[in-house]
């Protein structure tokens, strides 16, 4: 008997300790630890979520190429400093210091990128609540399948964001908000005007302002001149304006299915087109030409099945080039302040014409996708080589058709040509444009030294 009281004390005392033990023990059973793979597929679905909110939002083309740019840095910095075949941008992009760097081995560098990715996303867009939606239903995937390795992941990724942040704001773009409207020289006729239907004041008149990334300026690639203004009929610059006219006269007769009516339609990527029906008057929402060409490199990385770490590379690489491209090109276009076809067309020539395609607000002189292109397809050659061919898709979401092409470089003639048979760009606008952004690009590959 008294034997048995012992032990039922003895047991007593430990029942609490094994109660506390089978819990944890339970608890354990219930956190999981799987492996958590994150792949190129991924990021390309959080910059293409990234692109649906521009689109939302409707982002102007130089504005856009700011909200693409940084999160691709914030990604490739991460990357670099777990893959010892990429170099950091410190020191190579303006005012850019290294990243905090990490000894904590749970950290999934991928993970922590995208993470930085899409945080950074989300404080450059207006509409904040879905990009947190969208990082919110992967990062509870993440947190679910691995806890400790998702918390690890985060916390790194703050760090990062926090100095990217620091970087970010230096970059004169808050200074630029409240800088003054662009002023309209009525008395000069070969000054920008505003165009119908919309009639609205010139965007970013300020942007040359601008922190650029590689460029040591804004006015580091400036074009020649356009031909001087004349309404001459013998003069450069009135054949130029006779040309536009025509050209679309010529492209109208053969009716909407005519080649080249598609491919203006195809690259028209004008973010915000006014449709006026009776006195209501609306939007139609479209991508950028930088959103055009990150859906491009999308296509790149995914026909050359890049991997998550050449996808980041990719991205960061060929978004640098566009977000110094918009910033050459706005330097040169508030420079000229060259008067649009549509203006002098239907003062001169027809006063009932319209362009095919909606003259954008801001004047003519370079051609922004012109230069944009030239820079892109510079950029992207280097790192998928020459005569890529693929399949653009881009357009598919806003109803138009897949058009192939042999290389980048075919790819950005078209786009730069575009702009003539849609009525907005004189010749020498696209010519130039395309050279200007094709030195852009040059500059990028030749300064930037990425890869080991």
């Amino acid at each position: 008997m008294l034997l048995f009281t012992k032990l039922k004390d003895n047991l007593l005392k430990i029942l609490p300790f094994l109660a506390v033990f089978l819990l944890l023990n339970s608890c354990q059973e219930k956190v999981t630890s799987e492996p958590v793979e994150v792949t190129s597929k991924d990021l390309q679905n959080a910059v293409d979520h990234v692109t649906g909110i521009m689109i939302h939002d409707i982002f102007s083309p130089p504005q856009a190429s700011r909200i693409y740019v940084y999160p691709n840095i914030a990604a490739y910095e991460i990357v670099a400093q777990n893959d010892p075949g990429y170099k950091s941008l410190s020191g190579q992009i303006a005012d850019f210091t290294p990243i905090p760097q990490t000894s904590d081995s749970l950290v999934n560098y991928p993970m922590a990128a995208l993470i930085a990715h899409m945080d950074i996303s989300r404080t450059l867009v207006f509409s904040e609540e879905k990009m947190k939606t969208f990082s919110d239903s992967l990062e509870n995937i993440w947190s679910g399948k691995n806890k400790p390795v998702f918390d690890a992941s985060k916390a790194y990724a703050m760090k990062v964001v926090d100095h990217m942040n620091q970087w970010i704001a230096k970059d004169n773009y808050a200074q630029t908000r409240t800088m003054s409207k662009f002023t309209v020289d009525i008395d000069d006729p070969s000054r920008w005007q505003p165009t119908p239907p919309a009639y609205m004041d010139g965007i970013e008149p300020h942007w040359n302002k601008i922190r650029p990334l590689v460029l040591d300026s804004a006015a580091q690639f400036k074009p020649e001149p356009p031909p001087p203004y004349s309404m001459d009929k013998n003069s450069d610059f009135y054949k130029e304006l006779q040309e536009v006219y025509d050209v679309s006269e010529e492209i109208t007769e053969k009716g909407d299915e005519s080649e080249e009516i598609e491919i203006a339609q195809f690259w028209d990527c004008n973010p915000y087109v006014s449709v006026t029906r009776g006195h209501l008057m609306f939007a139609t929402k479209k991508i950028t030409p930088g959103a055009h060409w990150m859906g491009i490199t999308e296509i790149a990385c995914k026909d050359s099945e890049s991997d998550f770490n050449k996808t980041v590379y990719a991205y960061a690489k060929s978004s640098i080039a566009m977000f110094d491209a918009f910033i050459s090109c706005w330097d040169e276009k508030y420079r000229s302040n060259l008067i649009r076809p549509e203006t002098l067309i239907n003062q001169h020539i027809d006063e009932s014409w319209k362009p095919i395609l909606q003259t954008p607000p801001f004047p003519e002189y370079s051609s922004g996708h012109s230069v944009v292109s030239g820079a892109a397809s510079t950029v992207l050659t280097d790192i998928f080589g020459d005569n890529f061919s693929f399949m653009d898709d881009t357009e598919l979401p806003f109803g138009l058709p897949v058009r192939g092409f042999d290389s980048f470089e075919a790819a950005a003639a078209e786009a730069a040509v575009s702009r003539l048979y849609g009525g907005i760009h004189y010749r020498a606008a696209i010519d130039k444009g395309l050279s200007q952004g094709q030195n852009v690009g040059r500059w990028v590959v030749e300064n930037l030294d990425m890869k080991q």
